[in-house]
């Protein structure tokens, strides 16, 4: 049998991964849920998502006033350079009880401060400094993320190699460019995907989309094979999955060229012009969007 005709049978009957969406400083889990509705809706087929909100109300402007209506959260409080943070601890607690208390999930996906945040709790979970009593976290998909500036969060966080599954999306114009690279190269064996856009979640283009739907696939059954009984997970697959996902090098949809062992990387060739369409969606002056779309100090 085909590997791929195997995944689609064994797909039909498995769990859901249950994930954890967290949105970006002072917008809304609504709003992350509005950003990846431009992606391709089967994608998150395998997925239970929720959308919480931040645990503290946006101390100040939102970039999205006007875009997107409110109210609007933050997760944390932080300075220009981002080396001190008020209330992450507070926050920290809250979603490890939000956690416990919905969970078990099998991975996050966060958009700038809410991938910077996620990373952090996968970090900490692995070296048994919280959600001690929860599963490990298995995958993150991280949208213009960054680590942690505070060597006393570094030293533990990203001590070693997070050996979680992980996609980053880069864009060559967001300001969070060489941060989220960094972010990258915390975690083992990453996919990263580039954008020509800024801080924002991109659209996704046929070769992105393909490259994003093989790894959600690889992950999804390397989490279940967590779930399944060692010598029966042998006898039923052997000679298919475990032997096409053995070697150096499979081949992406498209014939696209994932190899194995290192830093998977792959250029996304988009054009501003879907900027354009962004703000389209939002029924917004263009010239007005981008004008709001300013750096913020880190986040």
């Amino acid at each position: 049998m085909e590997h791929t005709d195997k995944q689609k049978m064994e797909g039909e009957n498995r769990k859901k991964l249950k994930i954890l969406c967290l949105h970006g400083f002072r917008t809304s889990g609504s709003f992350l849920k509005k950003q990846i509705s431009k992606w391709d809706p089967s994608l998150f087929a395998q997925f239970d998502m929720e959308f919480p909100d931040g645990k503290f109300p946006a101390g100040g402007k939102s970039d999205i006033e006007g875009i997107f209506p409110p109210p609007y959260f933050e997760w944390f409080q932080f300075n220009k350079e981002f080396t001190e943070y008020t209330n992450l601890e507070e926050c920290i607690s809250y979603l490890c009880e939000y956690i416990t208390a919905n969970g078990p999930f099998d991975g996050f996906l966060g958009f700038s401060q809410g991938a910077t945040l996620s990373a952090l709790l996968i970090g900490y979970q692995a070296q048994g400094k919280l959600l001690k009593e929860h599963p490990p976290i298995k995958l993150l998909v991280s949208i213009s993320g960054s680590k942690f500036r505070d060597p006393s969060i570094c030293d533990v966080a990203y001590k070693d190699p997070i050996k979680a599954k992980s996609v980053h999306f880069i864009g060559d114009k967001d300001w969070l460019k060489l941060p989220s690279e960094e972010l990258a190269s915390a975690f083992d064996k990453p996919l990263i995907i580039r954008h020509p856009q800024g801080h924002t979640v991109p659209r996704l283009d046929e070769m992105a989309t393909s490259l994003l739907r093989n790894w959600i696939t690889e992950v999804d059954f390397s989490v279940c094979e967590h779930d399944i009984d060692h010598e029966e997970k042998k006898s039923e697959v052997k000679g298919s999955k475990l032997e096409a996902y053995s070697t150096n090098e499979t081949k992406g949809v498209n014939g696209v060229q994932i190899k194995k062992g290192e830093t998977d990387t792959v250029e996304v060739t988009q054009v501003d012009q879907n900027l354009q369409e962004e703000a389209s969606e939002f029924n917004i002056n263009y010239d007005e969007f981008e004008s709001r779309k300013q750096p913020l100090p880190i986040m």
